[in-house]
This record gives C-alpha cells, sequence and structure tokens, in this order.
C-alpha cells in the first residue's frame, strides 16, 4: 500500500476553490484537523472567497442583455442575408450599443489596479475580519514584534504598527491577508469612547500608482482614506466620517515617512 501523498500549498488552494475530487478534499480536511495554525489560514481565504462571492454576484448572475440573445441574434443573421444594407446599419447599431454598454459597465466595475483596488480589498477585508468579534486578528498586541517581522517578511518591505494613541485608538492585534495583488498586512485598532469603533490600517506594495495623494471612499457605511507613497499602498477603513479619517491618514503617512 502506497504512502499517503503529503499535503502540498497547491492542495490547500484547491481546497479553498472546491475543486478537489472527494478523496482528497477528505484528505486535506483531516490534515487540517490536526494543523490548526494551517486551518485558521485557510478559514480566512474560504472567508474572503465567500466575500468576493457575494459582492460579485450581481454581476455573475445578470440576465444576458436582450440584443445577444439566441434568438435577436438569428433574426440578425437572416437580416443581413437577405438586405445587406439594412444589416450593416443594424450591425453599427449593436456595436455602438456595445461600446456604449461597456463603457457604462466601467463606471459601476471597481477599479482593478492602483488606490482605487487598494481601498476596495481593505474595505472586504475590513468586513470579514474586522468585525468579527472572536477573532478578528492573528496576532494580538502582546506578539507586535512577531506581527513586525511577518508581516514585513511577506510583504518584501519593511512595515511599522502605525502608533494611534494620541488619536484615541488602541492597537489590538494584526493579520496578512490576501488580495488578488498579493498580501496586504492589516492593522486593527479599538477607538476610545463610544464614537470609536473600529479602526483598519491596510498596507500592500503597489504595482501601479506608487505615488499617490490621499483619497476619500465610502462603501455601505464604511469610510475610508488611501494613498500611495514611494511603492506602498495605505488604506483606513472604520464607520467613521472620511474627514476624521483623513487626520489620521495624515498621522500615519508622517510615521511611516519618519521611518524611510
Amino acid at each position: 500500500m502506497s504512502a499517503p501523498r503529503p499535503i502540498s500549498e497547491d492542495d490547500l488552494q484547491a481546497y479553498v476553490d472546491q475543486v478537489l475530487d472527494a478523496g482528497r478534499q477528505a484528505e486535506v480536511a483531516d490534515y487540517l484537523r490536526l494543523h490548526p495554525e494551517t486551518a485558521r489560514r485557510i478559514d480566512g481565504y474560504i472567508a474572503q472567497r465567500d466575500a468576493l462571492r457575494a459582492a460579485l454576484a450581481p454581476i455573475a448572475e445578470a440576465p444576458i442583455p436582450p440584443d445577444l440573445g439566441v434568438r435577436a441574434l438569428a433574426e440578425a443573421r437572416r437580416a443581413r442575408l437577405t438586405a445587406w444594407r439594412p444589416a450593416v446599419a443594424a450591425a453599427m447599431l449593436l456595436c455602438l450599443g456595445g461600446v456604449g454598454g461597456w463603457s457604462a459597465r466601467a463606471v459601476f466595475t471597481p477599479p482593478a489596479n492602483g488606490v482605487g483596488a487598494l481601498a476596495r480589498e481593505a474595505v472586504d477585508n475590513y468586513r470579514v475580519y474586522a468585525s468579527d468579534d472572536h477573532r478578528p486578528f492573528e496576532m494580538g498586541a502582546a506578539q507586535k514584534a512577531d506581527l513586525v517581522r511577518w508581516v514585513s517578511s511577506r510583504l518584501h518591505s519593511p512595515v511599522e504598527v502605525p502608533d494611534l494613541r494620541s488619536a484615541g485608538y488602541r492597537f489590538i492585534g494584526g493579520r496578512l491577508v490576501t488580495t488578488p495583488h498579493g498580501p496586504a498586512a492589516m492593522f486593527l485598532y479599538d477607538g476610545d469612547g463610544d464614537g470609536g469603533g473600529r479602526l483598519a490600517v491596510m498596507v500592500r506594495p503597489m504595482k501601479v500608482e506608487k505615488n499617490t495623494a490621499m483619497s476619500e471612499q465610502s462603501d455601505r457605511g464604511l469610510d475610508g482614506v488611501s494613498w500611495a507613497t514611494d511603492g506602498i499602498g495605505y488604506s483606513l477603513v472604520a464607520p467613521s466620517s472620511p474627514r476624521s479619517l483623513r487626520h489620521l491618514g495624515n498621522e500615519v503617512r508622517r510615521q511611516a515617512e519618519a521611518t524611510i
């Protein structure tokens, strides 16, 4: 009888994507029960997967436009064969409509790169982790030094935890999160007083828009500010007003630039 095949990172990612056969899926599940640290990481990936699926569901489930239905396309083909001049005009209209549709779609599609994408990723991760009352972070404030070494190594860039105590925010912990553009560090803070709320600071390297001015964002009850300096992007997210977050963002930027 051959020895069981070792569980690789590819197996873990395929487990998250639910593409393994039933036998291998069960083997990976058994492995995760015996390795709680890895299980916590995979649980985070699964939560992100579910959040992304929920966010993109309206686009994936949108009905096919009537102009692109099988019947409409067949009628257009018959018209082209029987009368080429009207068909040319119809084709021109269809092309113009398609271009206009894609142009309009771009207005509603989240940005795929740059600071706009960073802001979207920070909000998504905030909803997955910061709102979790049981396990919002992987390493607490007492493990701050280990956290800094870990995320700096994974981001291939030195990262520091911003000190926001003077602004009324106490660092409680952090974690490594995944994004379509690679790993990112997320630091979490609890605000003092009734109106403080929870604040997340997300940091990751930027492949484009490496030096970008601070901008404000709002999304369904969450506000944020994002910017990039010397190839590192920063995004702050909280259920707070963008104006107060801009003040915190300036403090984070001041501290980051002081360490360069």
